[in-house]
């Protein structure tokens, strides 16, 4: 069974920062299907079309993510990732923390988590 903590950093990153840029950008467009396709079977369960559709119309962070993100750093436990980002808005000032939770699920990188902090 693959593990993807046994990946480097660097392959990590390359799978993680193509994610990341695509939740900002698929965020910003309130694109549901986009912004949910690389996410788990629970992910997805967790994250219903409805929900997910009031958060984008009521959240300014959510509509306005600035694709100038930072990578910060990459925690590894159990069978996932969390890589971590520095996250900025392009309405409001200040500085959020992205978290990216990846992990397999039938032999595919999949997101277990995404938030904004």
């Amino acid at each position: 069974m693959m593990n993807i903590i046994e990946k480097t950093d660097e392959e990590i990153l390359a799978l993680a920062t193509p994610m990341w840029a695509d939740l900002v950008k698929y965020s910003n467009e309130k694109n549901y299907g986009a912004f949910t396709r690389n996410f788990s079977t629970a992910m997805k369960m967790g994250a219903n079309e409805i929900e997910m559709g009031k958060q984008f119309a009521r959240s300014d962070l959510a509509k306005n993510l600035s694709a100038d993100y930072k990578y910060l750093g990459i925690i590894r436990r159990g069978e996932y990732v969390t890589v971590l980002y520095k996250q900025t808005n392009t309405k409001d000032k200040g500085e959020w923390l992205g978290r990216l939770v990846l992990g397999y699920e039938k032999d595919k990188i999949k997101i277990f988590g995404a938030t904004l902090f």
